[in-house]
């Protein structure tokens, strides 16, 4: 497996390159899922890297920050793990309250959890596809798994940077956070 190699991708986002697949997008590797991963970042034109058969890292552009977004398959237990990690530089001084506030986020979510890696300087929320029994991922499927870590991401950056930045303590974040406005102004 190539899960020590994401770390060093981590510091690398702005070196990746848009990769090209020799397989064309309607043949489909079966057993697989991270083919279909692969196909949807081609799609959407992403730059990604897969080093190995069972990793692809891709990097996608987000509103609040850019994203690292690490597939992983793991064949034993057939599942697809996702791994959405975004670069929170953070003064000594707030890692203990980010520490406090990563468990309050992850009560509010239904699936999925954020961890927090002080010495990569790394936010990371994790997730996984189950797909046991031989069942097939499909675009939709590798597609609503994306998009949800995403969304997590980008609703909680602003909490993160609040704490890490402005000395907010967690509780006070993350009402910030969850605060939602009607119209516009």
């Amino acid at each position: 497996m190539c899960l020590g190699a994401a770390n060093e991708r981590y510091q690398a986002l702005s070196t990746w390159r848009i990769a090209v697949t020799a397989m064309p997008l309607t043949e489909v590797h079966r057993g697989n899922p991270l083919e279909v991963v692969e196909h949807m970042a081609t799609r959407h034109l992403w730059p990604f890297e897969r080093a190995c058969d069972d990793e692809l890292v891709i990097a996608v552009q987000g509103k609040w920050a850019d994203y690292q977004v690490s597939f992983t398959w793991l064949c034993d237990i057939e599942a697809l793990h996702l791994a959405c990690a975004f670069e929170l530089k953070v003064p000594e001084r707030s890692n203990a309250e980010i520490e406090h506030l990563i468990p309050m986020i992850n009560a509010q979510m239904w699936v999925g959890h954020f961890e927090f890696w002080p010495t990569e300087g790394l936010v990371v929320f994790r997730h996984t596809l189950v797909l046991s029994g031989g069942v097939q991922a499909s675009d939709r499927q590798c597609e609503v798994l994306l998009s949800a870590a995403l969304d997590v991401c980008e609703r909680y950056y602003s909490a993160f940077q609040f704490v890490a930045w402005a000395g907010a303590g967690a509780r006070e974040a993350l009402e910030a956070a969850m605060f939602e406005t009607a119209g516009e102004a």
